[in-house]
């Protein structure tokens, strides 16, 4: 017998709590209090409250006073039916689909209640997965008194076809371009380039190509045969592109004189070497964005109506704080809602700069409501290629682990519903997030949440007393264990992390 089941049974030897359950406990550490609230489906004399309180006593520390509030609550058909609607809805979404509260029967007993849904043929097996009957059953006898069973049966059912959802398709979307401004010549690209493609929407082959925008990167370099060429990164806003420049006579010293922060104009071919996305450089001359530039939006697909591929499922962690801890946590912390993701990659180049990028190959996130952890999000995602020996090792996931997983563009669909209105958090954010925008952007899924970093809120508040800002070094300072490299695992460690910074800073202003 655990130490609930010992709580429970000496509450039950109570007048009229014979079915009494804990629905929640406080604990208001600065009083050393807590306060239990018990509810019964029987009538019960004033005096179990204080017999009540005696015996949480026993099971709290030294120094701590219990409180005791004894609810009855006896539910009716139609709470009971509300009750599994809305549990349903929220655990098995897609089985959700297929019910309706008026074909939920409910039969009350002496302790409890069975309940049944009526399903068409062919429903049963959503209904028999996951076991759904049990799971509602669990539900009810936490949130009442009782027990309560459940169970199924067939019907021809007066009821339209279920309406499908009309996934957009990803067309590829039209080429985005701009004006170059401040001409100025180098090379003299001719004729004369009057607009810059954006870089974002260079993704494929193509011939006598410009784009236009800042140099974030350039050096020097020698080919295998010995001839010497540039390196250049340039960044125009909406993404950026790394090609190669071999120099002419003519241009060899102003190119020389080229630095990070100018800004040029190249024109070239993109062409595609093993996958790879490479720019052969033919003219640079210097040239500008519009001032003042912001680049135009591409018409992204909405947020899907369901879930399709990944469902996120309720989350409840008792250990995710001492049961004795100041939960007092920021107003503006509560107020908003946050999604807290990790990533785990074939490697760690996410953008096209740097040649092609590794694919994501599982992802986690959990949902942060009200200052609490309450829903969780976890997929693998499908992989052609083999997976790299180190990635192997460093996360556990193996080749096989990914038959079967959803595509990347179906678990993005599913992940952009998941944060529909949320903040994003991370530990070193934007190296996860980059892999997210380029997947999602490739699909017109554009995620632009704003985003917080755990890794530069620690360097903020916790200087001096760690030793570095990684997520383990993070998690042994907070006493948290998890199982490193695992997308889940590190988004709810990070989540956790989160939550504790935050409280420790006092709120979210200047973040």
């Amino acid at each position: 017998m655990n130490v609930t089941q010992e709580f429970l049974q000496k509450i039950r030897a109570l007048s009229g709590m014979q079915n009494a359950i804990v629905s929640r406990i406080e604990v208001f550490a600065n009083r050393k209090t807590a306060c239990f609230y018990l509810v019964t489906d029987q009538p019960y004399p004033q005096s179990a409250a204080s017999e009540a309180e005696k015996i949480a006593g026993g099971f709290l520390p030294q120094g701590f006073a219990a409180v005791a509030k004894i609810e009855k609550k006896t539910p009716d058909e139609e709470m009971l039916r509300e009750e599994i609607m809305r549990f349903m809805k929220s655990r098995f979404p897609a089985a959700s689909a297929f019910l309706e509260e008026k074909y939920i029967e409910v039969e009350k007993r002496e302790n409890g209640a069975l309940f049944r849904f009526t399903l068409a043929s062919g429903e049963q097996a959503l209904f028999n997965a996951d076991n759904v009957l049990d799971e509602v059953a669990a539900h009810l006898s936490r949130t009442y008194c009782g027990t309560f069973f459940g169970d199924v049966k067939t019907a021809e059912k007066p009821r339209g076809q279920l309406e499908e959802e009309i996934i957009e398709e990803a067309d590829t979307p039209n080429i985005r371009v701009f004006p170059v401004t401040s001409f100025e010549k180098i090379d003299g690209a001719d004729p004369q380039p009057e607009y810059a493609t954006y870089i974002a929407d260079c993704g494929g082959e193509s011939a006598d190509t410009t784009i236009c925008g800042r140099i974030v990167y350039i050096a020097q370099r020698e080919s295998k045969k010995g001839k010497t060429f540039y390196s250049v990164t340039v960044d125009d806003g909406t993404g950026s592109m790394r090609g190669a420049y071999f120099p002419k006579k003519a241009t060899v010293e102003k190119i020389a004189a080229l630095k990070s922060g100018d800004n040029i104009v190249c024109t070239g071919d993109f062409e595609l070497f093993n996958g790879n996305l490479a720019f052969n450089i033919k003219k640079i001359d210097r040239g500008a964005p519009p001032e003042g530039f912001t680049p135009e939006k591409l018409r992204g697909r909405k947020v899907p109506k369901a879930y399709h591929y990944v469902f996120p499922e309720p989350f409840a962690d008792y250990t995710q704080s001492g049961l004795f801890e100041d939960r007092a946590l920021p107003d503006d912390l509560k107020a908003r809602d946050f999604v807290v993701f990790d990533i785990e990659t074939t490697g760690l180049n996410n953008q096209p700069a740097g040649g092609k990028v590794d694919r994501i190959i599982e992802l986690g996130a959990v949902k942060i409501s009200r200052g609490d952890i309450v829903e969780k999000f976890s997929s693998f995602i499908a992989c052609p290629e083999k997976l790299p020996p180190h990635i192997i090792e460093l996360t556990g996931i193996r080749d096989e682990d990914l038959i079967g997983a959803p595509e990347t563009e179906n678990v993005l669909a599913d992940f952009y519903k998941f944060t529909d209105g949320c903040d994003l958090v991370g530990h070193n954010v934007q190296f996860d997030y980059r892999f997210i925008r380029y997947y999602g952007d490739k699909c017109r899924y554009f995620f632009d949440a704003k985003t917080y970093d755990t890794m530069t809120i620690a360097q903020e508040i916790l200087r001096g007393e760690v030793t570095n800002f990684k997520l383990n070094t993070l998690a042994d300072y907070y006493s948290i264990h998890f199982n490193h490299h695992r997308a889940f695992d590190d988004a709810l460690t990070t989540a956790k992390i989160f939550i504790q910074l935050i409280k420790k800073r006092g709120g979210l202003r200047g973040l």
